[in-house]
């Protein structure tokens, strides 16, 4: 396996307590498949992408237990050095801000270059050229002239191919992109997923796709993870979960999506609120706003259920769940 997540667990200290933001997630993804990791804000879908990069604030986050096992490597033990010679050249990561993510004073260029300078040892003008092909890759239009570009001089959606570009540089074997897609149009959303899909096969590369979005992983994502409160609740391969979900937190996930046929009628909403991490609720914790909630949920944590092969569900009523 690629990259293989096991029982990581990550926690911040703030003044309201000890935020448990990761708790005990373990997860994989192959070369040339597609994990998509779902929830909303605040599941820990991002922290611990943060972790496996490298990346987290050390502090307030910390890093309390688990292993984030790369080509067998366990990264967590690397010294910082090491970290950051795996940073960019074998795994790369796709930020879902791009104007905050890109330096305002430097082109667009300069910074895409930047990557074949530090670790190709390449030349100015030879790193140059080289940012111009990978702006022809992602195809931005009239690439050797807005090389010489400012990120503000871009649309939202060129800015993210951009990100993208710099992303796919050094062709890394895994590339994370964290919510690739906000704050763009659905049109530039769909050419931007359909443009990492096509680079992914190409270079063969593991992708692990950060959504909150259900809609957008539907026809590029091999497997779903979806994670509530710090944990993964159910995992399955895509078309699994479309068919029958296995918890009710995925069910309610798949109901908020707006549909052509559901026209005039109200739109889902799962009712109430994420749990605040300094206080998560004892058994589990989706209970608080789960339809199918009993005495049990409210006192045992449940474990990852096995549903079938590759497939688990964090729900003690799984059973009733498929077949609602």
């Amino acid at each position: 396996m690629l990259l293989e997540v096991r029982d990581l667990h990550v926690e911040f200290h703030t003044r309201d307590g000890v935020a448990r933001a990761v708790n005990g997630v373990s997860y994989g993804v192959d070369a040339g498949e597609t994990l998509a990791v779902l929830g909303e804000s605040g599941s820990g879908k991002s922290v611990t992408a943060q972790t496996v990069m490298g990346i987290l604030d050390t502090p307030p986050g910390r890093i309390t237990g688990g292993e984030v096992l790369f080509e067998g490597r366990d990264l967590l033990k690397l010294k910082e050095e090491q970290r950051r010679k795996v940073r960019g050249a074998e795994m790369a990561m796709i930020f879902q801000d791009a104007l905050s993510s890109l330096n305002p004073v430097l082109t667009v260029g300069d910074q895409l270059g930047e990557m074949f300078t530090v670790h190709r040892g390449m030349s100015r003008k030879d790193a140059r050229a080289r940012a111009v092909e990978l702006m022809d890759r992602v195809r931005i239009p009239g690439a050797r002239e807005r090389v010489k570009q400012y990120p503000h001089q871009f649309s939202g959606g060129m800015r993210q191919r951009i990100m993208i570009a710099m992303a796919m540089a050094l062709e890394p074997k895994l590339i994370i992109a964290d919510e690739p897609t906000t704050a763009l149009d659905v049109t530039v959303q769909a050419q931007v997923m359909e443009l990492l899909a096509e680079l992914q096969r190409e270079l063969r590369m593991g992708l692990i796709l950060i959504t909150h979005d259900l809609g957008v992983v539907a026809d590029v994502a091999d497997r779903i993870a979806v994670m509530y409160a710090g944990r993964i609740v159910e995992t399955a391969p895509v078309h699994d979960i479309y068919q029958a979900p296995a918890h009710p937190y995925t069910r309610g996930l798949l109901e908020s999506i707006p549909r052509l046929d559901h026209k005039g009628r109200e739109l889902y909403a799962i009712k109430g609120l994420p749990p605040n991490l300094t206080r998560i609720p004892s058994g589990c914790p989706f209970h608080p706003r789960c339809p199918m909630a009993r005495d049990v949920c409210r006192t045992d944590v449940p474990p990852l259920y096995e549903v079938s092969p590759r497939r688990g569900s964090a729900c003690h009523f799984f059973r009733e769940c498929l077949d609602a």
